[in-house]
């Protein structure tokens, strides 16, 4: 019997004449004494140095892409001479290879050091109060599962007591000697308890499970503060030579991961069309660092941070030749036969970059590896993403001070752009807009105005970048070869004195989300095109009327008429931008020609000269209010393609 159980035995009753000995209700679990804390080791680390602690502050950021430039002033005391100070702690994922530092006047920092000490519990405020708190629910867990083990062993002694009770009364009734009162009060009794004894059993597993989800809570919180209990810190030593006894600052700055930034947009256009178009540039950020940034000077950039101080050396490029057909090999010894050239250039291409770094990062000799000759077995695009990646990581071993891998990631890109421009068709090199195969634009920093703090957590984080207030022209653009809905558009010129970089944006109309669509590269001054949700109000169809062939000689003439019907629903006039097009015949064996047009197409010369050219057809119309059903506006117009008699059209292909 337990000692709790043997305190709870203090009533007596007289049963039958004999003296019977039995438990009084426990204590309630709350009033249970508390399980003895667990003692705290006190046992501290021993220091690896002799360095100095000094006070720091995070005072400016700069948040690239995919990483984060930190600077820390560091406080320096009074003192002539030498000192060596220990600054940190600093995250985990820090770049051990990019710590730099700048003195103020009368300062020197002689060196720089990273070390790496064992400390007993997480330096991190967040990460120690939730530490705090798993510990106190761990211990009210281990309470309540001791209560549960009391009152287990007091439900086996009431039933044992019920036994000898059960027993003891029949043995009163036979022999004539039976209590009734006592009985009944023994009967109560054991009724209550066992009742009590279920509630209690029942509200501590209650809180038991309360408790575990909560330490679940917890667990998730650890892991997003920082990817979860960090029990080693990393700091900074510095040693410093002092030639005035004045102090003074040190910044010191340092390469983080685990932070990015994106840009986004909200446009939101006003109801009557002489309304300015309000836009608010945004950036998206995810500081997941470890750290939290308190008071800072933030800057936003979409460049990559580069610490290397001179370019990469070009190497030489070896090439080879080998049967049309089969695949040459560029960039390495003379080449083979390859069994299968389509498998080997896209395991080399589209998949390059995910097998060379692997390899490369494991000591592997992937950078050496010849490029397959890509002519008719890849298109640029492919080629151009991956040299571009490629120069990416290139530049990241460069950061870590790994130059010669660095130089050689930058080479092999280099020696798949030749590959590229060496031997792909001509037709695909006009698609390109420059080297990396599309439209890159500058490398570009935003410095906000103001002071920010952002803390270390795993949601994203979004901060203003600007706010302005654009003139638009507004008119209405409908595609009925694509959809039957007409959508709202609007013609807007950057004014913002900033580049717009490439980015999601989301779009209201009078105040109501309308939809979100893929902001492009924007230049300061450069005119781009806004889209504002469906325009119910204008409806659009198209039919083709009329179909027709006829044989002149050798050749067959195909001809065509189609009719595009646009219906007004608005009580005010608008201006529409309609969009159709004719089959493009890539060799002289068809040609295609367009009749007659009903309205005249549009004459901006612009469109001319992009559009046209590749058999787009645009119409600028002026839409009457309520031009619906017999009063909607037609547009007609015919085109033939005239090609061999025994020939067919093979095939249909959209770019």
């Amino acid at each position: 019997m337990s000692h709790a159980s043997k305190c709870a035995l203090i009533a007596l009753v007289t049963l039958g004449g004999q003296l019977f000995l039995f438990a009084q209700e426990p204590p309630p679990a709350a009033n249970l004494p508390e399980l003895p804390k667990n003692a705290e080791n006190a046992a501290k680390s021993p220091s690896d140095s002799q360095a100095k602690p000094a006070s720091s502050r995070i005072s400016q950021v700069t948040v690239y892409l995919d990483s984060a430039l930190i600077c820390r002033t560091v406080t320096i005391p009074p003192g002539k001479g030498l000192a060596e100070l220990a600054v940190g702690p600093l995250p985990a994922n820090t770049v051990i290879s990019s710590l730099y530092s700048e003195a103020s006047p009368g300062l020197r920092v002689l060196a720089i050091r990273f070390r790496t000490r064992q400390v007993e519990k997480d330096t991190r405020e967040e990460v120690r109060k939730l530490n705090e708190e798993k510990q106190k629910f761990s211990l009210e867990k281990d309470r309540l599962e001791a209560t549960l083990e009391v009152l287990e062993g007091d439900k086996a002694f009431l039933t044992k007591l019920e036994g000898f009770a059960v027993a003891s009364t029949t043995n009163a009734t036979e022999k004539g000697k039976l209590d009734s009162n006592e009985t009944i009060t023994l009967a109560k009794y054991l009724t209550e308890n066992r009742k009590s004894m279920v509630e209690q059993r029942v509200n501590a597993k209650e809180k038991i499970n309360d408790i575990q989800s909560k330490l679940g809570f917890i667990a998730r919180k650890l892991s997003e503060a920082g990817r979860g209990s960090v029990l080693t810190q990393n700091d900074a030593v510095l040693v410093v030579e002092k030639t005035t006894e004045a102090g003074g600052t040190v910044n010191l700055n340092y390469l983080v991961n685990q932070a990015s930034w994106k840009p986004m947009y909200r446009v939101r256009s006003g109801k009557k069309p002489s309304d300015p178009v309000s836009m608010e540039y945004l950036a998206s950020l995810n500081q997941e660092t470890g750290e939290d940034w308190t008071g800072i000077k933030l800057t936003l950039s979409n460049a990559q941070p580069m610490l290397n101080a001179s370019p990469p050396d070009l190497k030489a490029l070896a090439i080879s030749i080998t049967p049309r057909g089969v695949g040459a090999l560029v960039g390495g010894p003379p080449g083979k036969a390859i069994q299968n050239p389509q498998s080997l250039a896209q395991q080399q291409t589209t998949e390059l970059f995910n097998n060379i770094v692997p390899s490369t990062r494991a000591g592997g000799s992937a950078l050496t590896s010849p490029i397959p000759n890509p002519d008719g077995l890849v298109n640029s695009g492919d080629l151009t993403n991956t040299s571009r990646m490629l120069r990416s990581e290139g530049q990241r071993d460069y950061n870590r001070r790994a130059e010669k891998q660095g130089n050689d990631f930058f080479n092999y890109a280099g020696a798949i752009d030749q590959a590229r421009d060496l031997v792909i068709h001509q037709e695909e090199k006009k698609e390109l807009l420059e080297i990396g195969g599309e439209k890159q634009g500058p490398s570009l920093s935003y410095p906000l105005k103001g002071e920010f703090t952002i803390a270390s957590r795993s949601d994203e984080q979004i901060l203003e970048i600007q706010r302005l207030e654009v003139k638009a022209e507004h008119y209405f653009k409908a595609v009925p070869l694509l959809t039957t809905h007409v959508y709202r558009q609007a013609n807007l010129v950057n004014t913002s004195g900033n580049v717009f970089l490439p980015g999601e944006a989301t779009m209201y109309h009078d105040g109501e989300f309308v939809g979100r669509m893929n902001l492009p590269l924007v230049a300061a001054g450069e005119k781009f095109v806004a889209g504002f949700g469906v325009e119910p109000q204008l409806q659009v169809s198209r039919k083709l009327l009329e179909k027709g062939r006829t044989v002149q000689g050798g050749n067959q003439i195909l001809k065509y008429q189609y009719q595009i019907l646009v219906g007004s629903y608005r009580s005010e006039p608008a201006k529409l931008q309609l969009w159709d097009r004719l089959p493009m015949a890539e060799k002289e064996a068809v040609t295609s020609t367009l009749g007659d047009v009903s309205p005249a197409l549009c004459i901006d010369p612009l469109y001319l000269r992009e559009d046209r050219s590749r058999n787009l057809l645009r119409w600028d119309l002026d839409v009457p209010a309520g031009a619906f059903g017999e009063k909607a506006l037609a547009v007609k117009y015919d085109f033939k393609l005239e090609l061999d008699k025994q020939m067919t059209i093979g095939s249909y292909l959209t770019k």
